[in-house]
């Protein structure tokens, strides 16, 4: 039991974060990793040790999430109920709320962003920029070939930095305002070095 603990201890985030990214709910991405490691542990005499425990994990929640979307598919399109987001009280009461809100709205908007990406470069993304996998371990991962990963993860990205810009883009044009009392402000002293007072 201990040693299935540690396992699950210290693999829990990145399969999760493999699954989330690739089914894009987090109710069905937990429900995904639990049953991978069940998957997991009742086959592990079957690892041969040619990856490494982590890489074979992981490969389990990508084929239990794909299936899972492979089923969804074919299942009539049911309207989606929004869950229900808890919102974590800050560990630390020193933390400054404002900040702590910003931090939120920004992961709000990069977790948007990626659920945006079609499939096929969502995986990559998750794996490669949140998961920090190397490229081969990536392409090891999908079962696809390095330069694959290469030329998906470049189109991941440039779709993102597309819907961050869409969404931030327009916030950005209000940023350094410079109107009002400090532009008039502004303006009369130029004015009156300029030799225009009045």
């Amino acid at each position: 039991p201990d040693a299935c603990r540690a396992i699950i201890k210290t693999h829990n985030q990145r399969l999760y974060r493999i699954a989330r990214g690739v089914v894009r709910n987090d109710a069905e991405a937990e429900d995904i990793v639990q049953e991978a490691y069940m998957r997991a542990f009742a086959i592990l005499g079957a690892f041969r040790g040619e990856a490494s425990l982590s890489t074979w994990l992981s490969r389990i929640v990508i084929n239990e999430a794909l299936g899972r979307l492979r089923k969804r598919k074919r299942m009539v399109a049911m309207p989606e109920i929004p869950e229900a987001r808890v919102i974590p009280f800050p560990l630390n009461p020193s933390d400054d709320p404002e900040r702590t809100m910003a931090q939120r709205q920004i992961l709000g908007l990069v977790e948007r962003a990626t659920d945006s990406l079609p499939d096929v470069y969502r995986s990559v993304f998750v794996a490669r920029v949140i998961e920090g996998l190397s490229i081969v371990e990536t392409a090891d991962l999908l079962g696809v070939r390095p330069e694959t990963v290469k030329t998906r993860l470049h189109r991941a990205r440039a779709l993102v930095r597309k819907a961050l810009d869409d969404e931030i883009g327009p916030v950005l044009l209000d940023a350094f305002p410079f109107a009002g009392r400090r532009c008039e402000r502004l303006t009369q002293a130029v004015m009156k070095r300029l030799g225009f007072e009045g």
